[in-house]
């Protein structure tokens, strides 16, 4: 099955409720009892759907189980957007074959659910009710459903605030004992080469000399990068995006234009396709491209060749989908969610940096209401795609 915009946008907001793995949530438990005794009917379940199967994460009046997509009745909410209720499965078209229907699973007669949309608008799943007899929802009944299926979004997202800001805590513990290593090493070279460099009476008789103040350039250097993504990440993490119109070709033009001396130095071809306007922080934006870039560069092709990057822009129905393509070596399949964890590297724990830049992305895009994910490019290395909504929420 081909992988749309959409699909990855729902299996990135699935991954990040952590709701595929483990036990029941007791209140997830709770509402499926609330939804069966309101809808005066004996099963229910909240199901999460994603690329390949229907997952009951909760269920009254059965054993939640794993089913694949094809066979799932609840992926029609994901094509249609609504709540659904239908009095017999039997007799109408978009079920009457299915193996919940003619007995093959199930014996579903009595059928209504009502969708799991996320804050950002992306449907997950539903909340589903059903009968082995016929029957139908008074409106009230189809009101309550609606409501519960919202509390049931409440109860993912309480669950994934909490677990995220204990992760948080851990991170900046972390962090805080990482940053004070990789400072202090850079800041020690800093200071010891410019001792030697001023013990030196005469720097143009002193091969030494010169050799050292260089070095403690590069040592500058480095510190002032680190400092540079400590603030943007320490000021992203509280920022409240504004929401301006801004041609998406002027913030890759500023970011470009802070990037020139590192385009130059490796000889990079850049080609940028993005004649698009996007809703959103001007700054916060050219943060994020800056930093996506610059990872680009940060990864050089094999065998010497010149790093070659091209940014497009496409208006998609979710919003503006923006990809940065490069001809490096790529990412794994399985480390293109974890680089986006703070202080992660990936495999290649030669590249310089914190590793905060990707993660600085995420905060950025997820505070414009958007997503970020990681592929493999055309161009032979890694393709990052960023979904921007036409209006943040």
């Amino acid at each position: 099955m081909t992988t749309t915009i959409e699909e990855r946008v729902r299996v990135e907001a699935i991954a990040r409720y952590d709701v595929l793995t483990g036990p029941a949530e007791p209140d997830l438990e709770g509402l499926v009892q609330l939804a069966a005794s309101l809808c005066a009917v004996p099963k229910a379940v909240i199901n999460i759907i994603d690329e390949r199967h229907q997952h009951q994460v909760a269920a009254v009046g059965f054993e939640p189980d794993v089913c694949s997509r094809e066979d799932s009745m609840c992926t029609v909410v994901l094509t249609e957007k609504r709540p659904i209720s239908v009095s017999d499965a039997r007799i109408d078209a978009r079920f009457a074959s299915n193996p919940f229907v003619t007995g093959e699973i199930a014996h579903v007669r009595f059928y209504a659910s009502s969708p799991l949309r996320t804050p950002e608008g992306v449907i997950i799943g539903t909340l589903c009710v059903f009968d082995d007899e016929t029957g139908e929802l008074a409106p009230s009944q189809s009101e309550g459903l609606n409501l519960l299926a919202h509390q049931v979004v409440d109860v993912l997202e309480l669950r994934r605030l909490t677990r995220e800001l204990g992760r948080s805590n851990e991170q900046l513990a972390s962090f805080a004992g990482r940053v004070s290593h990789d400072l202090r090493n850079p800041l020690t070279a800093l200071v010891g080469y410019l001792e030697i460099a001023a013990d030196s009476p005469d720097m143009a008789a002193a091969p030494g000399a010169a050799r050292a103040i260089a070095q403690a350039e590069g040592a500058a250097g480095r510190m002032t990068d680190m400092v540079t993504d400590l603030l943007d990440y320490a000021r992203v993490g509280g920022a409240h995006p504004k929401r301006t119109e801004v041609a998406l070709s002027e913030i890759l033009g500023g970011a470009l234009g802070d990037l020139d001396a590192a385009i130059r130095a490796a000889g990079a071809t850049i080609v940028v396709d993005a004649d698009a306007t996007v809703t959103g922080d001007p700054t916060l934006l050219r943060v994020l491209f800056q930093n996506l870039l610059a990872n680009a560069l940060k990864f050089a092709p094999a065998a010497g060749a010149a790093p070659f990057i091209e940014v497009t822009a496409e208006s998609d129905p979710l919003g503006w989908r923006i990809t940065v393509d490069d001809n490096g070596p790529g990412v794994p399949e399985a480390e293109r969610e974890s680089v986006f964890d703070l202080l992660t590297r990936g495999s290649d724990t030669a590249a310089p940096g914190l590793g905060i830049g990707l993660s600085t992305c995420r905060h950025i895009v997820h505070a414009h209401g958007g997503h970020i994910g990681i592929e493999e490019s055309p161009a032979g290395g890694a393709r990052v795609w960023i979904l921007l909504p036409h209006t943040p929420a």
